[in-house]
């Protein structure tokens, strides 16, 4: 076990030393043995699973190399090939946003929605997610509400291919549709629509983890970052049944912003915060035209 605590404090300065957090070489770690980060605490566990493993040269190499790429700022989700979500394990990698976890308590907010539309509809509850990228959200949806039926749009053959093996893994009932939110779907009307669009102004910096590693198209919205966003109310607009909900992802100070642009087709317009308090995501229901 001395050899290993070497080789952690070792990986854990490297990571250090590039303004990451140690623990990812935990996680990193417990990923190659094939174990939880909480059972690398148990020596018994770890000897008896290194003993199984057989190679100690062949592990200290492939931790070496992901220990590297992290200090290059790749995203530990990337590395691990999997990001949690609720109570979802998400596939991701290069060519899909990792899915954030300030994005729940939109999910909460749509299942509570989608419970109380259960005791005045009979049949399913459609609800349509826009720029699904990894599908986190749909399939959360999809998931915990049975009654709903979820088409998950995406416009991006990267992200597609992720979005469909999530589906496939978790839940076949979304339906996945390729296609851009200006024109998907012509002539479908839905209960709910909850949308992440890229929303992120062109110019702004982001951390290197970001800006180096996940995809521009999921995260720059235009000029001001609000382009995007405008696209994604029209679509949800034309999609919604009158009276259906609209949930919309966005940036803290895009709020009032995203309230003017819900004002022309929305109405009881909201602004929730996220699970760090900040106001993230918007609601809205669509007028009775």
């Amino acid at each position: 076990m001395s050899e290993i605590k070497s080789l952690l404090r070792s990986a854990k300065e490297r990571l250090a030393a590039s303004d990451i957090q140690e623990i990812d070489a935990e996680h990193l770690f417990a990923y190659v043995l094939g174990i939880s980060r909480m059972d690398l605490h148990n020596s018994v566990k770890v000897e008896a699973t290194l003993k199984a493993l057989g190679d100690f040269g062949v592990i200290e190499d492939t931790f070496a190399k992901l220990i590297s790429r992290r200090a290059s700022h790749e995203p530990l989700q990337y590395l691990t090939g999997v990001a949690y979500f609720r109570h979802l394990e998400i596939e991701v990698g290069t060519g899909v946003l990792v899915p954030r976890p300030e994005s729940e308590l939109l999910v909460d907010a749509v299942l509570t929605h989608i419970a109380n539309l259960e005791q005045t509809i009979d049949g399913e509850i459609s609800v349509i997610d826009l720029g699904s990228g990894s599908g986190a959200l749909a399939l959360a949806i999809a998931t915990e509400a049975p009654r709903s039926r979820v088409i998950a749009v995406e416009k991006s053959e990267d992200a597609i291919t992720w979005l469909k093996k999530n589906v496939a893994k978790i839940s076949e009932n979304v339906r996945v549709v390729e296609g851009d939110v200006a024109d998907v779907l012509p002539g479908i009307k839905c209960d709910i629509v909850i949308a992440n669009p890229p929303y992120i102004p062109n110019a702004q910096s982001l951390p290197r983890d970001v800006a180096e590693h996940e995809p521009h198209i999921a995260l720059f919205g235009g000029a001001t970052g609000l382009e995007a966003p405008e696209a994604f109310i029209a679509a949800a607009a034309r999609l919604l049944k009158r009276g259906g909900v609209l949930a919309i992802e966005h940036t803290e100070e895009q709020g009032n912003a995203i309230d003017a642009l819900l004002s022309r087709e929305f109405i009881d317009i909201a602004l929730h915060q996220d699970l760090t308090g900040r106001p993230r995501w918007s609601s809205a229901i669509r007028k009775n035209l």
